[in-house]
């Protein structure tokens, strides 16, 4: 079935072998196929098409990024990048040691060409207030989460002035770079692409959750300073450490407040999910991180 659907779509299609959903993402389909010699990627859900406009403006802009071959609002296939995703294998094995010592850098290289793509370049980059948002999602939930009420009140309190108004990616980190021991190798899953201060995707890189248990503070593989700097010389914009301070909070804040409404799809009853509901006891984490950060 999966193969007339990919056949209805792009009709050239010659030779599909090899068609396997791939793991993770909890709100999209990711299927890996072979047209004969050429590896593609099969990304299905709602929203999908946004993602590869965003991918092809990255791309644009000089973000490492995987050709996207066809695309409608629901769907899109492009060319399938070869490396590592999984978080634990890049920060753990071997191989990637050389890959490592360049990813901070690398980082902070990628989210100035991201934070360069033209506002009008990805279309409906309405402008919000993350922390309204962020307010409006916890409010929704009868869950008692103290430790994420007391993020809101700091965040509120605490909140630096906006540094610019940029394309952000939104989820940058670990798990959405495909990574080689060269580095990155393309920057992937724009679902949160959205408009806003650029100091929120550096903060959100070096939130606790997404240093998946590496010490360094920059997504467990990397300094401060080496993103920062680097982050500098390509975008020409200063980097004020409180300020990605007060965004990696923030992220930790959002962070939990994502995972309660994950956990809420499939406690509804509406998707029934192990992934979904496993997410839930992620919360908590949240708390705990948030309150190790302000001591």
């Amino acid at each position: 079935m999966l193969e007339a659907e990919l056949r209805a779509v792009l009709p050239d299609l010659t030779d599909i072998r090899s068609l396997r959903r791939l793991t993770g993402g909890a709100s999209r389909e990711t299927w890996a196929f072979d047209d004969g010699d050429r590896p593609l990627i099969y990304r299905r859900g709602a929203g999908v098409g946004r993602e590869a406009v965003a991918m092809q403006a990255a791309a644009r802009a000089g973000v490492p990024e995987p050709r996207v071959i066809a695309f409608s609002k629901d769907w899109a296939v492009m060319e399938r990048v070869e490396g590592e995703t999984i978080a634990r294998r890049i920060l753990r094995d071997e191989r990637f040691i050389a890959g490592r010592s360049l990813l901070a850098e690398q980082c902070g290289e990628a989210l100035a060409r991201i934070h360069s793509i033209a506002l009008d370049a990805i279309p409906g980059l309405a402008a919000r207030d993350a922390l309204d948002e962020l307010r409006a999602m916890i409010a929704t939930f009868d869950d008692a989460a103290p430790g994420l009420e007391l993020g809101l009140r700091w965040l509120g309190e605490n909140r630096p002035p906006p540094c610019d108004d940029v394309v952000l990616h939104g989820d940058f980190r670990l798990g959405n770079l495909v990574v080689s021991e060269r580095g990155i190798e393309a920057v992937l899953d724009w679902e949160l692409v959205h408009r806003g201060d650029p100091m929120q995707d550096l903060g959100y890189l070096c939130v606790r959750a997404w240093r998946f248990g590496g010490e360094p503070p920059v997504g467990g593989f990397g300094q401060y300073e080496e993103l920062f700097a680097a982050y500098e010389r390509a975008s020409g914009r200063t980097v004020d450490p409180r300020a990605v301070r007060w965004w990696e909070l923030f992220g930790t804040v959002w962070w939990g407040g994502a995972c309660m409404m994950q956990a809420a799809r499939h406690l509804s009853g509406g998707e029934r999910s192990v992934e979904l509901a496993a997410i839930g006891r992620r919360v908590w984490e949240q708390e705990y991180d948030f309150l190790l950060a302000l001591a």
